[in-house]
């Protein structure tokens, strides 16, 4: 048995998903995976079914129709780990940007004292490979306005490679959560904060895809800074304290 959880969202896929799982499943520390694939048209879901034969109880998949967005896709698997009893639930695509190798570090991090650990692109330096300098540019610099706008001292604002304990998933209302591109991970991390856990971040080296496409568009990045203002305004009228 595990008490750790990843859930990676897939849209498309294939190229990558078997190699990811194999991965995980390779590392000392044992993990369960979930995929939570949006309809991939190219079998994604096929291939993941595949090798739920060769890791019976260990790996699952839950589909939905459609693309329904990044934020809807972690919200769905926080809720069916919460179902369960995993202690550590973890965010990572499947692309192999986040290496599973940090995995470890990640838990370790929680099992030492963080409520949240963050796979930190900038927390030293700029540890990015393979990114286009411009769009390098506009993560950190995207980070410095989240920082700006709702004076949360986190160096990489927008870092989807992260282990959240139980603790912190029960307490977020999760059905208030709202925004389902990069502001989505904005928005967790923000709101984990307000409610006073320790979010820490661990740096990590991310590299961009090798195989597949990228699901960045204009609308997701429009979503994320109009998103953070309207974050940081609703914030004044919401109580976090926590239920005791």
């Amino acid at each position: 048995m595990s008490d750790s959880l990843v859930i990676i969202p897939t849209y498309n896929e294939k190229e990558n998903i078997e190699k990811i799982i194999r991965k995980v499943f390779s590392l000392t520390q044992p993990f369960h995976v979930l995929i939570i694939d949006d309809g991939s048209p190219d079998g994604t879901a096929d291939i993941v079914k595949s090798l739920q034969v060769e890791y019976p109880g260990h790996l699952f998949i839950e589909e939905r129709a459609g693309k329904q967005g990044l934020g809807t896709a972690y919200i769905y698997g926080f809720n069916w780990a919460l179902q369960r009893d995993y202690l550590y639930v973890f965010e990572m695509d499947a692309d192999f940007s986040h290496n599973p190798d940090d995995l470890s570090r990640l838990r370790e991090a929680c099992v030492n004292g963080a409520d949240v650990a963050i796979g930190s692109r900038y927390v030293k330096g700029v540890n990015v490979v393979n990114w286009p300098m411009g769009r390098v540019l506009m993560s950190y610099f995207a980070s410095m306005y989240v920082r700006f706008i709702t004076r949360i001292n986190i160096q990489d604002a927008t870092a989807g490679f992260k282990c959240y304990r139980r603790i912190v998933l029960e307490t977020i209302p999760l059905d208030k959560i709202r925004f389902v591109g990069y502001a989505f991970q904005i928005e967790m991390k923000f709101t984990a904060i307000k409610f006073g856990f320790n979010v820490v971040e661990v740096p990590i080296i991310f590299t961009d895809r090798t195989e597949g496409t990228s699901k960045m568009s204009t609308r997701i990045f429009r979503e994320a800074f109009l998103g953070v203002i309207q974050m940081k305004v609703n914030s004044w009228f919401r109580n976090y304290k926590r239920v005791q």
